[in-house]
């Protein structure tokens, strides 16, 4: 069951055109979906906004395929990431509404247009190599309605380039910043505004990097207040994350404009 769902069932016991009972039933109706290989939450977007997203790295094609086709009837946007195309192609039996991204990795199926006008997600990389990640994060961040920009080929290496980009820098509401290497994009952006930034540290390096741990110790480590560090290579932690931010910022202006906050 999806919020749109509920809130309609809701409203029809207000007017009266449903009862409680009956309502009751709809929304008690299984609140996870049982199988072999999975137990599918089918709550999670009334707790979270955002169904349940299916992680298909070590999932086969038959099970991914069984999750979604449990999940399409009544839910939209759903998120398959590390998802390859032998994978997509298998699950266009089931449905023809999916977009992949091969690039990240990812794909979003049953897609619906959520607009969302408060707060802007601003996407940054220190290098080309960072994209992947970084689009698995805007992809995730788009999905669950936000509205993304994005900055890529930034790093600290060519401080010019990051400094061009101020003014986008600013009307951002929270900013992740991805990066390998030694990883110091995060830091020199917290440092420059006053917006919270989500650090997401990749594998993309020399052999001393350690496959993405020198960038999450620089992340760790860093002196500039404001930083969140999630896992190495973890576009949808942090996309999902910055998505639950944004969120707080809208429902404040809604209950500012509906007169529940001065």
């Amino acid at each position: 069951m999806n919020r749109e769902l509920l809130i309609k069932l809701l409203k029809q016991v207000q007017d009266k055109d449903l009862s409680v009972d009956q309502a009751l039933s709809k929304i008690k109706l299984d609140p996870f979906e049982k199988f072999s290989h999975s137990l599918i939450d089918r709550h999670r977007e009334i707790r979270k906004g955002h169904p349940e997203v299916i992680y298909c790295e070590s999932k086969n094609a038959e099970q991914i395929s069984d999750i979604i086709s449990r999940l399409l009837p009544d839910t939209f946007n759903i998120i398959a990431t590390r998802i390859d195309q032998d994978k997509v192609n298998a699950l266009k039996k089931i449905s023809d509404k999916i977009e992949y991204h091969a690039n990240a990795r990812i794909a979003i199926i049953n897609r619906k247009k959520i607009v969302r006008n408060n707060g802007m997600i601003l996407v940054m990389t220190g290098g080309t190599s960072d994209i992947p990640v970084a689009e698995e994060a805007a992809l995730t961040a788009e999905a669950m309605g936000n509205r993304v920009e994005r900055v890529y080929d930034v790093g600290v290496a060519g401080l010019h380039r990051l400094l061009a980009n101020l003014k986008i820098i600013d009307q951002a509401t929270v900013i992740i910043a991805v990066a390998g290497m030694e990883g110091a994009l995060a830091g020199v952006v917290a440092g420059l505004n006053d917006k919270p930034v989500i650090a997401v540290p990749t594998s993309v390096g020399y052999g001393a990097n350690f496959k993405g741990v020198s960038a999450l110790l620089t992340m760790l480590n860093s002196c500039a207040g404001g930083i969140t560090v999630v896992n190495i290579d973890n576009g949808f932690g942090a996309g999902y994350a910055a998505g639950l931010i944004n969120r707080q910022v809208e429902n404040l202006v809604n209950r500012i404009s509906d007169g529940e906050l001065e």
